[in-house]
């Protein structure tokens, strides 16, 4: 019974609201659009991005207390969430720790050696960098430290700064520099909000510069696996095979001797760890298979060498790996001299290629598990994770995608997963790197070719080509620049074809000519649906794109002026008046505005009347500052096409 007069009620407020739509004239509604409030000045909107950002405060009625305290639960997420952590989610994590180190220790002495950097190298980047993001980080399920595409960035651009070969410390001091240069960049674009720069790298482009940093990654391993001595330092994909012919050749033909066994013990393993793999993902119950079985090589093979004493037979083993924690590096920071400038570019392209994959990684487990990850929250983490790497003889560390499927897999529940897999890391640091001594390098090699199949996504592929050929080709310029020529062309060819396919759809946007769909209110591209109904004599235009400016205005100009030609050509006789739609235009400038007072003129030379749809809140703004709309007339601005169309359909135009 009580839910009638609410019922009623609602009905009255419904008939009112009808009936004071019926009651607004098209008069009344064209001072809707005429009429909108200012749009904010240029300092707010710049001013206002940094508001959002980590060190404003969403509240102003909060005590000075509940100020601090937001700020740190904003900067520290850890602390969001850590006061309701129970006993149980700590067992989950505790487990995907231990299994997450089981696979992160032999990886990251291999990704080491990939960055041409010492072992312990790669273990330090998997202690620190994890400590930082777990108290910063908002992704529960990303794994920090080194990953295979940013150590071959590092080994590809440091050598030509510094030859590791000649100068090692100097080396590895212009690594710590562009690590910090990296993080800087990265908490810059956090701190800033200025994720959109990460996204010029885009997803397709992502997709082929992964494949082909994967084949040139593994083509590199060939080193190891061969036992090969003379390698070249270039990276593309020729080079690196003509260098293994000739390196083989020479070997087995002179005098020196090339010792197959390096290449038996790296192929033995490399198949138990490849089938370790296909277990895994076969069943998934069994998710700890493929994630043990690297550390399990490692122990196996390093027995067999030490027993057998392999490496007085020609196994090339690791020998010493430094013992203790991460030693500081900040006296080894280079802020002075030639290289410098360099290591800032180098640490840009680092940022960039990190923050992609952290990003895509996390925001991809995020959706498992079904919570938003905040991108500019998440360079800021792995921005000051980088520059406290960089104190801490670490180089870039990122998210890796198949660490982290193995976390996720292992049923983590929070980032204390990264922190137990750092502590285990400290362990082996402290008590186990003697135990390294025989790691033969074929093992590194074998371990790092296993990892690589998880970068090479060819049904992606296949889909981007599928759906669509620009960015495929963005795809495929990535890969092959990669591939065949070096890891920065390979970079710069998808960027500049993403820069392309913008500039393309800026300077071409969308036109359509508009028609009503019988029985209805809807008016829709005529081309889109042949059904829509044109009204002769009156041209209804729909300018598609997001902004009329210097790029694309005389295109549009030029495009209008030659359908109008066309329609009377076809229609034997004069169009009366354009419609232009301008619901879709966010903004406009003066070359837009100067191209509709041209688009005007001529179309008033020819006796056309021009009026102007629904323009949006900062266009109306600018053409009533540049007196466009006085131009025209204000009555010829409307809130529909349809009220535009009845209001064109009942003027009588005089001839020209």
């Amino acid at each position: 019974m009580s839910s009638a007069p609410s019922d009623a009620s609602s009905m009255r407020v419904r008939e009112l609201r009808h009936f004071h739509l019926e009651d607004t004239s098209q008069v009344e509604r064209s001072q809707w659009v005429l009429n909108p409030p200012n749009p904010p000045p240029l300092w707010i909107k710049l001013l206002s991005p940094l508001k959002k950002t980590v060190f404003f405060f969403s509240s102003k009625k909060k005590p000075c207390l509940g100020h601090a305290v937001s700020f740190l639960e904003s900067l520290f997420p850890i602390l969001s969430w850590f006061k309701n952590y129970k006993a149980s989610k700590f067992k989950d994590d505790l487990l995907a720790g231990l299994t997450l180190a089981s696979l992160s220790i032999p990886q990251s002495i291999g990704y080491a050696n990939l960055a041409k950097l010492d072992p312990q190298y790669g273990l330090y980047t998997s202690v620190v960098p994890p400590l930082i993001y777990a108290l910063m980080g908002s992704s529960r399920e990303i794994a920090i430290g080194p990953v295979a595409v940013v150590s071959l960035l590092l080994s590809s651009l440091v050598p030509k700064v510094v030859d590791p070969a000649i100068d090692p410390d100097g080396y590895r001091n212009v690594v710590f520099t562009v690590t910090l240069f990296a993080g800087i960049f990265q908490a810059t674009f956090g701190i800033f909000r200025l994720g959109f720069l990460v996204d010029f790298l885009s997803h397709a482009a992502l997709v082929g510069f992964m494949a082909g940093a994967a084949i040139i990654i593994g083509l590199q391993q060939l080193k190891g696996l061969l036992g090969i001595n003379h390698f070249t330092t270039k990276t593309d994909a020729i080079s690196v095979l003509e260098s293994v012919y000739k390196s083989l050749h020479q070997q087995i033909t002179s005098g020196e001797k090339w010792y197959p066994l390096n290449f038996v013990i790296g192929c033995s393993f490399l198949i138990f760890l490849l089938i370790a793999r296909f277990v895994g993902r076969r069943n998934k119950k069994l998710f700890w298979l493929p994630a043990i079985a690297p550390l399990l090589s490692v122990i196996l093979s390093t027995l067999i060498v030490y027993l057998s004493k392999a490496d007085k037979n020609g196994v090339n083993i690791i020998k010493h790996v430094k013992r203790g924690l991460n030693p500081s590096s900040a006296h080894q920071l280079q802020f002075r001299g030639q290289h410098v400038g360099q290591a800032a570019k180098i640490g840009l392209i680092s940022a960039v290629i990190a923050l992609t994959e952290a990003i895509a990684v996390g925001r991809s487990f995020a959706s498992i598990k079904g919570y938003h990850l905040d991108g500019n929250k998440e360079m800021l983490a792995m921005g000051c994770m980088n520059i406290a790497g960089s104190l801490s003889s670490c180089y870039v560390a990122t998210g890796s995608f198949s660490r982290t499927a193995v976390n996720f897999s292992a049923g983590c529940q929070t980032s204390i997963s990264n922190i137990v897999m750092a502590i285990t890391v400290v362990l082996c640091l402290e008590l186990f790197t003697r135990l390294l001594y025989y790691t033969p390098m074929a093992i590194l090699a074998s371990i790092i070719l296993s990892a690589l199949p998880g970068l090479i996504d060819i049904s992606e592929a296949c889909y981007i080509w599928k759906v669509d050929k620009f960015d495929f080709l963005a795809c495929i310029g990535a890969f092959f620049g990669v591939l065949f020529v070096s890891v920065e062309i390979g970079l710069l060819v998808a960027v500049s074809i993403s820069f392309a396919k913008i500039l393309i759809q800026s300077i071409r946007p969308g036109i359509e000519v508009l028609g009503r769909v019988p029985r209805t209110e809807a008016f829709c591209d005529v081309s889109q649906y042949p059904i829509a109904i044109s009204t002769p004599g009156i041209l209804v235009i729909r300018i598609s794109s997001g902004s009329l400016c210097f790029a694309n205005a005389n295109f549009v100009r030029e495009r209008i002026l030659k359908w109008v030609t066309e329609e009377e050509d076809e229609l034997k006789g004069r169009v009366q008046a354009i419609i232009l739609d301008m619901s879709n235009l966010m903004n406009i400038d003066t070359s837009g505005i100067l191209a509709l007072e041209e688009l005007h003129k001529r179309l008033l030379s020819r006796g056309v009347q021009l009026a102007l749809v629904n323009p949006r809140w900062l266009v109306i703004h600018k053409l009533k500052v540049a007196r466009f709309v006085d131009k025209i007339g204000k009555e010829w601005v409307f809130l529909t096409v349809a009220e535009a169309l009845d209001a064109c359909l009942s003027s009588k135009f005089p001839d020209p």
